[in-house]
């Protein structure tokens, strides 16, 4: 019988057992939280952004785009897993068999996320360097866009954009998403 760490004492090599076995799960201070499974329109809502983001970062040939799971390691001992990230082409060293900081972390709310979404994870994405944070609300038809990201864990400026309407963003120029396709339920 395998004995698993204490809460608080989780280390990398503990997560990635759980991690590399398809448990959704991240590692925060030493602790492991298990993630809830999205449901239905927020994978949809995902797909759209993944499509459009995709196409767009590659006819520019700006870098790479990819979504959960995939860990994303923030600093050591601090491993999240957004719902789609970016990592410029000058970024490339990056990625490995994990991302390390991505240039853009998007993380699309649920009722049990939203908390840490707009909390926690708004402060670590800052303190890691994330350039670009967007924080999309199904049930608000809106997206939060922060940018700007320095080491003191702040974010230079901020805009909500909500629908219909369209978003833009700082970190990728030309990138226009409609706000009215991404959130129609069919």
């Amino acid at each position: 019988m395998e004995l698993l760490p204490a809460p608080g004492e989780w280390q990398e090599s503990d997560y990635f057992l759980f991690s590399e076995r398809g448990r959704l799960v991240e590692l925060s201070d030493g602790n492991i939280e298990v993630l809830d499974l999205p449901v239905y329109f927020h994978q949809l809502i995902l797909l759209r952004l993944s499509f459009l983001l995709h196409a767009f970062v590659e006819a520019q040939k700006l870098g790479r785009v990819c979504f959960a799971p995939l860990p994303v390691r923030l600093w050591p001992g601090k491993i999240r897993e957004p719902d789609l990230m970016f990592m410029a082409a000058a970024n490339a060293g990056r990625i490995g068999a994990y991302w390390g900081v991505p240039d853009l972390a998007v993380e699309i709310l649920s009722p049990s996320t939203e908390l840490k979404d707009r909390t926690t994870k708004r402060a670590e994405y800052a303190m890691a360097g994330v350039a670009e944070y967007w924080i999309v609300d199904p049930a608000a038809k809106s997206i939060e866009v922060l940018s700007g990201s320095c080491s003191g864990g702040t974010w230079q400026s901020a805009a909500t954009y909500l629908a219909p309407g369209q978003m833009i963003s700082p970190l990728l120029p030309g990138l226009l998403v409609r706000l009215e396709d991404l959130f129609i339920a069919e």
